[in-house]
This record gives C-alpha cells, structure tokens and sequence, in this order.
C-alpha cells in the first residue's frame, strides 16, 4: 500500500521521513514564499496610499486571515513534503489561489469594486486545496480544519457583497473562527475517533523543528526585502545629494539592525527550543511562536517599508504624522512581536527590547518636529544601542554560567 494510499490512522506515519529526520526546505516552498509575501508588497501599498488608523485596521484583518492559510500551507509540507507530481501540482494550485487574492488588495474593501467578492474565492480555493493536500497527513480528521477554514472564507466572501459596518464584522467573524480552529482541530478528533487529547497532541506536535525555523527564517528575510525595494521606489527621481544617499544608508541600517534582531541568535535558539519541547507541546509552541507572534513582526515590515517611502522622498523635511508613525510603529510592532517570539521560546533576555519599544515610538517626535533623516537616524541608533548593551549583557551571563540566553 503507497502511503498516499495509507487508511486515515495511518496517515500521520505516511512520510518516510520520522518527524526528527532532517528535512530541508524545498525549492517549491521558496517559490511559494515569494508568491506569498507580494500579499506584504500589497498591503505596504495600501498602507502607503492611506496612512491612516481605519486603513492600519483593515490592513491587520487582511493579513492575519492571510498569514493563517500561510501558517497552515508551513505547516503542511512540514508533514506532507512536495516531493510528487501531484503534491506539486497541487501547492501550485495554491500558489495561484495566493496570488488572486494579493491583487484583490488594494481594492478589497471598495464597495463599487468586485474585488472582495474575487478575494473571498480566491481565499476559499486557497482553503480547498489546503484541505485536499491536508489529508494526506491526518486523513478525515481535515474537517476540523476544512470546514471553519471554509466558514471564514465565506464569511470574507460575502464582505465583498456588503460594505460599513456590515463588511467590517463579517471580516472580525472570520478571524474570529479561525482563532477557534484550533482548539477544534485539537478537541474534535479526540471526539470522534476515540483518542485522548494528549495523543492528539503527540500527532500534531510530530513536526520537523529543523524545517519550521528555516521556513518562517526564509519568509522573513523575503519580506525584509520589501524594504529594500522601498528604498528604492522612496528615492524615485530624486538628485543624488549627500541628505538622499544618508537617508538610503539609514533606512538600510535599519533594515540590517532589525535582521540582526532576529537572525543573529533568535533563529538558532528557536531551533534548539523546538527540538527540546516534548512533542505534546511543539504544536502550540509552533502556533504562539510562529502564528501569534510572527504576525505583529511580519506587518511591522510591511509598515516600516511604508514610512521608508514616503520618508525618502522628504528627507530633509519635517514628516506628517502618517509616515512617522509609520516608521516608529513598523519597527515598534517588529519588537514587540520579537519579544513575544522569546517569551514563547523561553529566550533571554528580552528586557531590553521592551524598553527598546517606547523609545522607538518617541522618534515620532524627530521626524514631525525636525526631519525624517533625523527620525532615522534616531530609529537606527536605538536599535543599535539595544543590540549593543544585550550583546554585552548575553556575553557576561555566558561567563558567568547564567540559564539561556538569546
């Protein structure tokens, strides 16, 4: 019997691979990745076009909805690796599906558009096909899945048909159930088939740590560069004088500083953490750590790489209230949801980028009161400073013999 073939109880060993066996991320997932992070090039589009709290709202609905399938599709080729024509075929599907829905963008919440009515299709082709490839690793089990991923889905869809109010709850109902998906992926098969929630946990928790960390690593340094590529749209036709090519400098600093924050000893730490949790644990420590928290990080990017465009193109002026913000929250909401990853992972110390916080949102201040190169500037020497007395702080604790640190 091929394991595609494998009965639903079997389905959960239908890999060769056991979950501690390396397994590499694929060159298919790379693709997906960067079909799915032009939905970040998208929402940082929008975010640029209208610097305000309504369009920061509906950009947060946009991506956690989004960010779930994706966080499901990461998931998934973690158990169900895309190594057959068919498994193939299908995550292009998907891939496409994602692609529908990130040129809805712009215009989703525009009643005299159809673009909602399309995104909600695409989304719920995206959910299908989920479904599909998700059987191959928990068999009829997919319904505790497919169907409130279904339900959001449709939900969205009909935000397209509405607008206000209306639209605005329907968008809240689906990520309201897709925040309860989880517990009925968790307590439903338990249920119906007769298994104890802690078994139920043991097989969902069965992930390859190697492959998760690499997966989100990847995804996030795709998106870092979104700001790369808005340094370049914010420069635009401007003259090459010294205030532009400082600004450029700075805003890739900063772009670096923020990197350093993560990849320098949050990815391997997060590794080490993963292969340490007992598996009946490693699923929620994958949904808080990678879901919870990658979202606020994630966004920050797309944020930030919002404020970088409209702040080059006023290098030398005093900012609005929009692209200051813009700037200060990007790089707030990455901490933030940087901390959040630590605390997850039980990685010191995270002290310091939690007063890092409040001080990054103060170089509001610079921006609107002297200039967006001086907002920079100040937004770079923060960060720095933060990495810098860590980075001493991590060395003494290690000589010392202190518990873990980052």
């Amino acid at each position: 019997m091929t394991p595609e073939a494998a009965p639903p109880h079997q389905a959960d060993i239908s890999t060769a691979r056991g979950p501690q066996a390396p397994q590499p991320v694929t060159t298919l997932e790379l693709f997906f990745d960067l079909v799915f992070v032009y939905t970040l090039t998208q929402l940082t589009v929008v975010i640029a076009h209208d610097l305000s709290w309504a369009t920061a709202g509906r950009v947060t609905l946009l991506f956690a909805l989004l960010y779930w399938m994706y966080s499901a599709y990461a998931y998934l080729t973690n158990q169900v690796p895309p190594d057959r024509p068919s498994r193939r075929l299908l995550m292009l599907f998907g891939m496409g599906a994602f692609l529908i829905c990130a040129l809805c963008i712009p215009h989703v919440f525009d009643p005299d558009s159809n673009a909602g009515v399309v995104f909600g299709l695409g989304f719920l082709l995206v959910v299908v096909v989920h479904s599909v490839l998700y059987t191959r690793s928990h068999g009829g089990d997919v319904i505790w899945y497919a169907v409130p991923n279904s339900l959001a889905a449709l939900a969205v869809t009909g935000a397209g048909l509405c607008s206000g109010l209306v639209a605005d709850g329907l968008w809240v109902l689906a990520i309201a159930v897709q925040f309860l998906t989880p517990r009925l992926a968790e307590y439903g098969p338990a249920r119906r088939g007769g298994r104890s929630t802690s078994e139920l946990r043991v097989q969902l928790g069965g992930l390859h740590p190697g492959h998760l960390v690499e997966r989100h690593g990847l995804l996030l340094i795709v998106s870092f560069g979104e700001s790369v590529v808005a340094i370049g749209v914010g420069v635009g036709d401007l003259p090459f004088r010294p205030g532009v090519f400082t600004g450029v400098f700075l805003a890739l600093t900063l772009a670096g500083a923020l990197w350093w924050t993560y990849f320098v000893r949050d990815e391997g730490g997060a590794e080490h953490a993963f292969a340490a949790t007992p598996p009946e644990r490693r699923w929620w420590l994958a949904m808080t750590a990678y879901y919870y928290a990658f979202v606020p990080m994630l966004l920050g990017v797309a944020f930030l790489a919002a404020g970088i465009k409209k702040a080059l193109g006023h290098i030398g002026e005093q900012l609005h209230a929009g692209p200051a913000l813009a700037l200060a929250g990007g790089v707030a909401l990455f901490l933030g949801g940087d901390v959040a990853f630590r605390c997850a992972m039980r990685m010191f110390p995270v002290g310091y980028r939690v007063m890092a916080v409040p001080v990054v949102l103060a170089t509001v201040v610079l921006g609107m009161r002297v200039s967006a190169l001086a907002q920079l500037l100040g937004l770079v020497v923060a960060l720095v400073l933060m990495l810098g007395v860590e980075a001493r702080w991590s060395s003494c604790a290690g000589r010392l013999g202190a518990g873990p640190v980052g």
